[in-house]
């Protein structure tokens, strides 16, 4: 076993603290990461307090992962040591039902994905540990190649909120001549923004925060609609042929369905507390729909950030020392920060 540095939280109500746990061994199949940076997810928040119910304590969060290969296993064939690499939300699924043969392993239908973190590896059934630690050792089919030629604290957000944003764009083979609204400019509206503007769709971000209007201007979009002001919303009424809805808060759903166009699509990418209501006549009076997008697959991840690179696209962040990973998640819940906290793992060492 490979002794490891981490941070974890004890249970539900204790803050995350210095943690040492052990990685296995490198095997046939496996490539070993030094751990660089790990994206701060609001996830990671959730899961550490127990909020979704299922919690596996000690928890050591993180799914949003970039470092360097150190070893890799016998049978490896696209990692050498010295490759800059990624680990996303998931390190293992069944491999064989019909959504994984598909390449859509966050589907897996026989067991569900393995999570980066708060899971139960398949062969030993012990809990999986995250990013907030100094390495990794994970199975190539799902470790990621990153680009030399973007900053790699800057990637790490990619392997959650970038995915989870530019798949249903994918999806939804959103291009040019398309409307798209981005309900909430945080972790993933912000991601949302830059990469349905670089697939040439016309950008409107919808928010509560009317400070918000430059700062959703610089990301690249095109518009900006103030969701309180009942004149600006009536001016986008029947406008949209998508919405990406990253809104995890309460919120009156019939309100921004009314946007879209005849056969328009809301895509729900944020989970909120409680079941959204909807009036029936809101989606049958226009042939609208409402849709979900959970993450990407394995070989979909890799495809945006291909993409990333190719367009210079990277998650606006502020880094941190992970001695200051409890007062991040505050200032999360309090909406402070653009747009995504990462960690830098070389503060572990210290």
């Amino acid at each position: 076993m490979l002794p490891t540095k981490a941070y974890a939280a004890p249970a539900a109500s204790v803050p995350l603290a210095p943690f040492s746990i052990e990685r296995r061994e490198v095997g046939a199949h496996d490539v070993r990461i030094d751990i660089q940076f790990c994206g701060v997810c609001h996830s990671d928040l959730h899961q550490v307090r127990d909020e979704w119910g299922g919690s596996i304590f000690p928890m050591v969060p993180g799914h949003e992962i970039v470092g360097r290969v150190t070893q890799v296993g016998d049978h490896v064939k696209n990692f050498k040591v010295g490759d800059l690499a990624g680990v996303g939300c998931m390190v293992d699924s069944c491999r064989t039902c019909p959504s994984c043969q598909d390449d859509l392993e966050q589907y897996c239908e026989t067991t569900g994905f393995v999570g980066t973190y708060n899971g139960r590896e398949k062969e030993t059934g012990a809990p999986t540990y995250g990013g907030y630690s100094s390495q990794i050792v994970v199975d190539e089919k799902f470790t990621l190649k990153v680009s030399d030629k973007l900053d790699p604290a800057r990637v790490a957000p990619l392997l959650c909120a970038g995915i989870t944003t530019y798949s249903p764009l994918k999806q939804w083979q959103v291009g040019a001549g398309h409307r798209v609204g981005v309900m909430g400019l945080g972790g993933l509206g912000h991601m949302a923004v830059k990469l349905a503007a670089a697939l040439g769709a016309e950008v409107t971000v919808l928010s509560t925060s009317p400070g918000k209007e430059a700062d959703a201007e610089a990301l690249g979009a095109h518009k900006f609609v103030v969701t309180k002001d009942a004149d600006q919303l009536k001016s986008v009424g029947n406008y949209f042929d998508f919405i990406l809805n990253t809104v995890s808060a309460p919120l009156d759903l019939g309100l921004y369905v009314n946007l879209l166009r005849r056969d328009g699509t809301m895509i729900l990418l944020g989970v909120p507390p409680e079941a959204p209501q909807l009036h029936a006549f809101a989606l049958i009076g226009g042939r609208r729909r409402i849709a979900g997008s959970l993450i990407g697959g394995i070989a979909e991840t890799q495809e945006m950030l291909d993409f990333c690179a190719e367009h210079n696209i990277m998650s606006d962040i502020e880094l941190i020392d992970i001695k200051d990973i409890n007062e991040a998640y505050e200032r999360m819940l309090k909406g402070d920060v653009k747009y995504r906290f990462v960690i830098d793992l070389a503060t572990l060492q210290n």
